[in-house]
């Protein structure tokens, strides 16, 4: 790493030598790397540089400032489900799902079975209370570690900034920030309330969702069952959202997510927007017949009606 600090035009020709493909992995950890990879963009037109890093923190600044219209941008999250079940083929995907609500889609997870708990806790310790902290400058760690125990345990729930600040002890800012730093550092991505016009709609609190199930559950320290878990409906729309984030993202689908809730606790567990379509969709392990979503929201805004449970749910690919 310490070679592509601050080179010159002719040290990164010594580096590159024939190579058309370079191909730099944590990026975000070399110093003034945005001015290397311009130097190679701009000197080296026969060469083609792709770029990654496990966190947004100081790579998207980099690349913003010096790679202005000479990139494409991709996130790349966990393992969706789409991408486990055509490499693994449906029947296997079918009977690995529970496994997948508990420990998730990190590939070093999916592709060690039996050791799943040993390799998140690496990945937890290694990854949210190391990296995070080193490139954030958090100074009080603890604090961040107390917020994503929180926020795990509250997943599914609506979030005030303002009683997470109460719970945890800090003022509502901190909380801010260092939920921003999480959604960076691809941990948790929140969903804001939907509102137009409802006059008992909930206008400012939030959904905090985790991008990996495992991940939520060893921050928890719980993998039990599902049938012994009174969170597996959580488990389930946490799941599902994430899922749905992933699809929209890879697709480029323009879509924009929420969640919709009013005062008298009427509430849709997902909302997506798109061309001026609104949908709602209801999240259930197994869902009633009968089942549909509140009236005031559908007859409102015109809005289509999607029921997932354990049964369809690849509809949502």
């Amino acid at each position: 790493m310490s070679l592509l600090k601050s080179p010159n035009t002719e040290q990164i020709r010594s580096i590159i030598g024939s190579y058309k493909l370079i191909f730099i992995d944590e990026a975000q950890r070399i110093e003034g790397i945005g001015l290397t990879l311009k130097i190679i963009t701009d000197q080296f037109k026969d060469v083609q540089l792709l770029v990654s890093g496990s966190s947004s923190f100081d790579l998207t600044n980099a690349l913003n400032e010096r790679l202005t219209e000479r990139k494409w941008d991709f996130e790349l999250f966990p393992v969706s489900w789409e991408e486990f079940e055509n490499k693994r083929n449906y029947l296997i995907a079918e009977q690995q799902l529970e496994n997948r609500l508990l420990y998730g889609f990190y590939p070093d997870i999916l592709n060690h079975p039996g050791e799943e708990r040993e390799l998140l806790n690496q990945l937890v310790s290694s990854y949210l209370y190391q990296d995070i902290l080193s490139f954030s400058n958090i100074r009080k760690p603890e604090v961040l570690e107390k917020l994503v125990r929180v926020l795990a345990l509250q997943l599914g729930n609506e979030v005030s900034y303002n009683e997470l600040a109460k719970t945890i002890g800090i003022d509502k800012n901190t909380v801010a920030n260092y939920i921003d730093i999480l959604e960076k550092g691809y941990v948790v991505f929140k969903l804001d309330s939907f509102s137009r016009n409802v006059r008992n709609e909930i206008k400012k609190n939030k959904k905090i969702y985790f991008y990996d199930n495992g991940v939520r559950n060893t921050v928890i320290g719980n993998f039990k069952p599902l049938d012994l878990r009174q969170d597996k409906g959580a488990l389930w729309e946490n799941f599902l959202i994430s899922e749905r984030l992933k699809q929209n993202t890879y697709k480029n689908t323009n879509t924009k997510m929420y969640f919709w809730r009013t005062k008298q606790q009427q509430e849709v567990d997902l909302v997506e927007e798109k061309d001026g379509v609104i949908t709602g969709f209801e999240f259930k392990w197994k869902a009633k017949n009968n089942l549909k979503l509140p009236r005031t929201f559908v007859n409102e805004y015109g809005a289509k009606e999607v029921i997932i449970d354990r049964s369809n749910f690849r509809n949502l690919q």
